[in-house]
């Protein structure tokens, strides 16, 4: 049962096989993001131009053709739109060649489930930082299985809240493994500390960064920016793992690729003598093996969706998907 997934939400277009829980590609190219950030209408073009070549790279590397495709799934959303309806298109294109089902996926469910898959923590915390959001939650099966939010950004995601500080600084490339370079060996200076119950918001400590600049080194303010909202995602984890009394936590996104924010949050684990996870970076950052992944899961379980949910949708919660099949 060899599904082949489709990732096209933001700078990535990815393509990812599996086939019984174990990935047998993650193929990717990947639009390069300057000072000036993304034209969602320049980064689909990429995607459009990659398309093909990105497909045959992974149907390649996993060693099949694609006549043993089973099934197709591609990310429905959230994400920039035309990116996404570059991912959509091909996945029914596919879908269409070889008379095979296409199952939309959520983006935020494929991060937390390929960690979940990897780590081994059954009914884990997941804490999902990513770009465009930044959230706490646990599955919740009251009726409707679905993702319970225990807290989350209630304004910028935490990885669009560095990338913007990066624009700021004009480092190049603009985004958070430069600003953890340039963070290195700095001293704090005081930045607004936001977090309500488990809830966060990170514009304001944002813009006080962005103001500090022209007074301060960047070394010291890359530091205490990523201390300050590192530290509230660690505070707001630590309440939401106490109230729902999980034994185990995972961290996914793009985010998760930061060594600071694994510190900090593999301490607070530890520290309530719960496990914490961390998957390969190769499935923190945007792929297609996650798409692939939960593609597989909904069509084991017959979760074939009506046409019209065949769609994009660019504010595609979470706890708006059904999870039955899971």
């Amino acid at each position: 049962m060899a599904v082949l997934g489709i990732e096209s939400s933001a700078h990535t277009f990815g393509v990812g096989i599996s086939e019984k829980g174990k990935i047998l590609a993650n193929a990717k190219e990947m639009y390069k993001i300057t000072d000036k950030g993304m034209i969602p209408s320049r980064v689909a073009e990429f995607h459009s131009n990659n398309a093909k070549a990105v497909i045959t790279d992974a149907l390649k590397s996993s060693g099949l053709s694609l006549g043993d495709i089973e099934a197709i799934s591609y990310t429905k959303g959230p994400g920039l739109g035309p990116c996404l309806r570059v991912g959509q298109l091909s996945a029914l294109t596919l879908g269409e060649k070889l008379s095979v089902p296409v199952y939309p996926v959520n983006h935020a469910i494929g991060h937390i489930q390929i960690t979940a898959h990897l780590s081994g923590i059954k009914d884990p915390l997941a804490i999902y930082v990513s770009g465009g959001n930044s959230q706490i939650l646990g599955i919740a099966d009251e009726g409707l299985k679905r993702y319970h939010i225990y807290g989350e950004t209630l304004d910028i995601g935490l990885g669009n809240m560095i990338d913007n500080f990066a624009r700021a600084a004009k480092l190049n490339p603009a985004w958070g493994s430069t600003v953890a370079k340039v963070a290195e060996g700095g001293s704090y200076l005081q930045m607004p500390y936001t977090v309500k119950g488990m809830d966060f918001t990170f514009t304001g400590l944002l813009t006080h960064a962005v103001k500090s600049l022209p007074h301060n080194s960047l070394r010291d303010v890359a530091y205490s920016l990523q201390e300050t909202a590192f530290s509230m995602v660690a505070e707001a984890s630590e309440r939401a793992l106490l109230l729902s009394g999980k034994r185990g936590a995972i961290l996914c996104g793009g985010v998760a690729q930061s060594k600071r924010l694994r510190e900090m949050l593999g301490a607070m684990s530890n520290s309530h003598g719960c496990g914490f996870f961390v998957a390969p970076d190769e499935y923190n950052a945007d792929n297609g093996a996650m798409i692939a992944y939960v593609g597989e899961l909904m069509h084991r379980h017959g979760a074939k969706p009506k046409n019209s949910e065949l769609g994009i949708k660019q504010r595609y919660r979470i706890d708006e998907v059904d999870l039955r099949w899971l």
